[in-house]
């Protein structure tokens, strides 16, 4: 397998898509953002944009002289990824990134997840079945499970709230769960396109850390210096609500599950590797961190 210098990325102005196109910049890769004729998203200088129609024909065209692909487009692009698909085995990519960046093919999900969660396993299912077909086109998956840096500060639900210094412990707060940095992200894709033969034709565990409320907590109040005001609920009683919200069409189903994906008592529903040794962070240059450091993050 040769080696991969050319990247092109679709979705790069996203939560996850700006943190992987600032890592492929500074690994050094030539990276080209692909975007739609009429995104109207800012893209940081220097960098080729090539603003096309998602057509079969344009799509081609774009990938054409591109080694790998990184699809990390938003809910409203899943349907086209097997276009993408199609796109980069005509053009002779040799590496297709689906868009995973989640919980991977795992079967421990909320049932209420099952028609978002097949939608992206077409894609996924996709690329595998494309990859046998086609000779030198090869995929990868990257399960990252929670963005935690990322969600911490943007969901107060996830249980901490920063500005006001209150907590929501779920339970005991210490169902463990793995969550990776949006750095930590970044470096996965670098990691998966220098390591092509390792990580070709499957899914990769990926994580920063897994830790618990409780850990977060201890963290925040260390690096804050102040004593969190805490109010305590069980996960069971975020399941229900989540559940009876999604039977009413209430849009914080998706919010409250995902939330209660993490702290669902002795299920392991927020792990996407048991620990760090069977997970893949390692062959992918992850480096471990630590409560406090994640909360550095997220004080920044």
């Amino acid at each position: 397998m040769s080696g991969i210098r050319n990247v092109a990325i679709l979705g790069a102005s996203g939560n996850f898509g700006t943190p992987i196109t600032a890592a492929l910049i500074a690994a050094n890769f030539n990276v080209t953002i692909i975007t739609r004729t009429s995104s109207t998203m800012a893209h940081p200088p220097g960098i080729p944009t090539l603003r096309i129609d998602y057509t079969l024909g344009a799509l081609t065209q774009a990938f054409t002289n591109q080694d790998a692909v990184v699809c990390v487009v938003g809910p409203g692009g899943i349907s086209l990824q097997k276009t993408f698909i199609d796109a980069a085995a005509s053009a002779g990519v040799e590496r297709f990134i689906i868009d995973d960046f989640g919980w991977g093919p795992t079967p421990n999900g909320f049932s209420e997840f099952s028609a978002i969660h097949a939608s992206r396993k077409e894609g996924w299912d996709y690329a595998a079945a494309k990859a046998k077909e086609v000779d030198g086109l090869t995929w990868s998956g990257l399960s990252t499970g929670n963005p935690i840096d990322w969600a911490m500060k943007k969901f107060p639900m996830m249980g901490f709230d920063v500005q006001t210094h209150k907590a929501i412990i779920y339970d005991q707060g210490t169902e463990r769960f793995t969550g990776t940095t949006l750095e930590g992200i970044g470096q996965a894709v670098v990691g998966t396109l220098k390591n092509p033969e390792a990580t070709a034709n499957r899914f990769l565990a990926v994580q920063s850390i897994q830790t618990c409320q409780s850990e977060l907590l201890k963290a925040l109040q260390k690096a804050t210096g102040t004593q969190w005001e805490v109010t305590r609920t069980t996960s069971k009683e975020l399941i229900e609500s989540g559940k009876e919200d999604f039977k009413t069409g209430a849009g914080l189903w998706r919010l409250k599950l995902a939330v209660a994906t993490l702290y669902d008592v002795g299920q392991g529903r927020g792990k996407v590797a048991v620990s760090r040794e069977e997970s893949d962070a390692e062959l992918l240059g992850l480096k471990a961190e630590t409560a406090d450091e994640i909360v550095a993050k997220l004080l920044q």
